[in-house]
């Protein structure tokens, strides 16, 4: 797939990652459907890296809508036929800036194109992030898109990248998982009750 570059912002890398796991540690297969979960990333140049803090990011936040839809398109190629039911968010910034500034690209603004890729997401994105170098990895926490508390589908997704970020760049991350987890068995509110509900509840 030929990706386009995203306007208003230097992507010097995309990256892809994409498992599916047909049994749980003990070894038992999938209770229904195996799980797979994926995730996206963007190594992309820090816009706000010499700016005096605490000074305003709204420039960021603004062109984070261009990347969101960037990742809603690869989201489409990676899932043509599955649907996707949980998501999770995640930035690691190189050391040259501010942990702010990784979160000024994971506003509702970036992440509005990559709801309605998913036909909805009344829940609130789980988040994470951190400054880092090069391989730093992260886990990217996974929670139901419609209702943040579905127990099954606490989870994350643990990646990690041998070329970024550099100091002047930030890593902008984003999960999925088209299941809760194998043999859940927490009790609480089921991913089958979800329909109707506000999904912050």
């Amino acid at each position: 797939m030929k990706i386009a570059t995203v306007p208003g912002i230097a992507v010097r890398r995309w990256y892809q990652y994409r498992e599916t796991t047909l049994c749980n540690e003990a070894g038992v297969p999938a209770d229904g459907e195996p799980i797979t979960k994926a995730a996206i990333g963007a190594l992309v140049r820090n816009p706000a890296i010499g700016r005096p803090s605490p000074a305003p990011l709204d420039d960021v936040i603004a062109g984070s809508a261009a990347l969101g839809e960037a990742f809603a398109a690869l989201l489409g190629a990676m899932f043509p036929d599955e649907k996707v039911v949980s998501y999770g968010k995640a930035c690691i910034v190189g050391a040259g800036g501010e942990y702010e500034h990784g979160n000024a690209f994971l506003t509702e603004t970036f992440m509005v194109p990559i709801r309605e890729a998913l036909g909805g997401g009344k829940a609130w994105v789980p988040s994470t992030g951190k400054r880092g170098g090069i391989g730093t990895p992260i886990d990217i926490p996974l929670a139901h898109k419609d209702a943040l508390y579905v127990r099954a589908q606490y989870d994350t997704v643990t990646v990690s990248f041998p070329d970024g970020p550099n100091a002047d760049e930030i890593l902008v991350l984003m999960a999925f998982a088209t299941r809760g987890r194998l043999h859940a068995r927490l009790g609480g509110l089921a991913a089958d009750q979800v329909q109707g509900r506000d999904g912050l509840r």
